[in-house]
């Protein structure tokens, strides 16, 4: 199955989601709060409804995170991933959160990371299916995914790919239970081990108690050391305030 095409268009439809957020008045269903029917449908004055009708993948993979993440989540997304961009870009911080925390360490020494900007195209499949793995589990880390809104995002996923395995695939991990430790079981480097934490960062509100907890188990599980966590933390605030 083909995974990095998949994720590679929903770490960039943060643009579409950031546009249509900037269109929604006060109040609207994105920006106000508003139900994941309200999302759907377009009610109050735009929402994910507007993607949805609007065509195109980058319209259509903003729709697929938008239900993914949830309504607050989604609007958090919006900005962070405007300034991803894409798998590259998303290498490209795991890369200089490497460096800088090998600086720290005063390890002038150690190979250069192997992160998802540095890799061939055989091995970047490996890596995006680690780190679609840890997107989809991050999202479901405050408990808002129920049976019907996984029924949804398997629809808006299938108008994005025609791969039958992946999308077998995404709906075993959709209703799987969560687990930390079964995530981190997919990380076979430490460079894959802090992609998919950056990943992690994206689709997660911090400052929620549930999501922040995961997220530490997660780095546990990841068996991240402590100074190459901050750092990737840091990445994910400095390109959040750019």
């Amino acid at each position: 199955m083909k995974t990095s095409g998949l994720l590679d268009q929903l770490l960039k439809s943060g643009q579409a989601m950031l546009q249509q957020k900037q269109q929604v008045p006060r109040g609207g269903s994105v920006s106000g709060g508003g139900s994941l029917g309200d999302m759907l449908s377009g009610a109050g004055g735009g929402g994910l409804g507007g993607l949805l009708s609007g065509g195109g993948k980058g319209a259509l993979a903003a729709g697929a995170m938008g239900l993914l993440l949830g309504n607050r989540k989604a609007r958090r997304f919006g900005g962070k991933a405007t300034t991803y961009g894409g798998l590259a870009a998303l290498g490209v911080l795991a890369y200089k959160a490497y460096n800088n925390w090998q600086a720290q360490q005063g390890n002038t020494t150690s190979p250069e990371p192997r992160t998802l900007d540095r890799l061939p195209p055989d091995e970047v499949e490996g890596h995006s299916q680690g780190i679609l793995k840890a997107l989809v589990a991050a999202a479901k880390a405050d408990g808002h995914v129920d049976d019907r809104e996984r029924q949804l995002i398997e629809s808006e996923m299938a108008k994005l790919t025609d791969d039958v395995e992946l999308r077998q695939w995404l709906e075993a991990e959709l209703n799987k239970p969560l687990s930390p430790q079964e995530v981190a079981s997919a990380a076979t480097t430490p460079e894959l081990a802090a992609e998919m934490y950056l990943a992690s960062l994206l689709a997660v509100d911090e400052e929620q108690f549930m999501e922040r907890a995961y997220l530490d188990e997660l780095a546990r599980a990841l068996k991240l050391e402590p100074g190459l966590k901050a750092e990737l933390e840091s990445q994910v605030r400095a390109a959040d305030n750019a």
